[in-house]
């Protein structure tokens, strides 16, 4: 009852009275403050962000001086110097104040970029997987030859396909959860990453430790879209990134899921695959631990 009454009088009093007296210490408005005494990255874009609770989507608003950037998450890169320059006037900042204005620029690129980043990836998995499609199956091939170069695909429906870990002879219907974005993702990481790559599908056939490396692959690609959607993902891509997160970083990411993903199955050392759900919602814990941390970069290096 008190902490409620107290976050209360906070809210409608005593944090006005205790800006206004920052103001007249410092003469600087609080996104000043905010930008100048925060490390460049994560900790300043969530910081000043719309909406940057770490639970909070890509698109929600709120946050420091956000009355005066409304639509700061849906302009386009060519519109944010403009967002920049009504900010600064609507909050008395002088033009010279060029370390404000590259903050902010910066900062505001990477929170509209989330969002253009996330409807991207989502009109991504929208798409549908169509065998009908040249360019589909050119990429269903090429993950093939990446992944086992010294085994020629005897034919387009093929047990062989199973091999690198499908459910049947017809991948096209592992994608039916996550569309396109799960081919897009196990192509990037073969052909990105390929001897670990190789390694990983090797380790996906031990004989007591193993599972199936592209229906494994693809629900990481799920576990990444959510991560991305929730908003868990804007600490590591602020960053990593110090301007428009890109496809080529979700990309990223989805490697270091997977690679890291192998390590952990394996250092678990499950009872079958019958627990596959158990270990997987133990490693998104982890992975959501991680992603807490103001300072968290999760990259796969070569």
């Amino acid at each position: 009852m008190l902490a409620c009454l107290w976050g209360f009088l906070y809210s409608s009093y005593f944090r006005f009275w205790l800006k206004w007296i920052l103001r007249l210490l410092t003469g600087k408005c609080e996104l000043q403050r905010v930008l100048g005494g925060s490390k460049a990255g994560a900790q300043r874009a969530l910081g000043i962000g719309t909406g940057e609770g770490r639970e909070g989507g890509p698109g929600r608003a709120g946050g420091h001086g956000s009355e005066h950037r409304p639509n700061a998450v849906h302009v386009d890169e060519a519109d944010v110097e403009k967002c920049v320059s009504d900010i600064m006037k609507a909050k008395k900042i002088k033009e010279e104040d060029t370390g404000f204005k590259t903050n902010l620029h910066i900062s505001l690129l990477q929170i509209s970029g989330y969002t253009k980043l996330y409807l991207n990836v989502e009109s991504l998995r929208k798409v549908p997987y169509d065998s009908d499609n040249k360019e589909h199956e050119e990429q269903l091939i090429e993950l093939w030859n990446l992944l086992m170069p010294q085994e020629k695909l005897k034919a387009r429906i093929s047990k062989q396909w199973c091999d690198i870990g499908f459910q049947g002879d017809d991948p096209k219907t592992d994608f039916r959860g996550m569309g396109l974005l799960g081919l897009v993702n196990l192509v990037y990481f073969s052909k990105r990453y390929t001897n670990e790559a190789r390694e990983v599908l090797s380790h996906s056939n031990h004989p007591k430790l193993g599972y199936s490396y592209a229906i494994v692959g693809i629900n990481l690609t799920e576990m990444a879209y959510s991560l991305l959607k929730s908003g868990a993902l804007k600490s590591h891509l602020y960053n990593v990134v110090s301007g428009l997160p890109q496809m080529e970083h979700f990309h990223q990411f989805y490697c270091y899921l997977v690679y890291e993903f192998d390590k952990f199955w394996l250092e678990e050392e499950p009872e079958s695959i019958m627990h596959f759900n158990q270990y997987r919602e133990k490693f998104h814990e982890k992975i959501k631990g991680l992603l807490l941390d103001y300072n968290v970069v999760l990259t796969l290096q070569n």
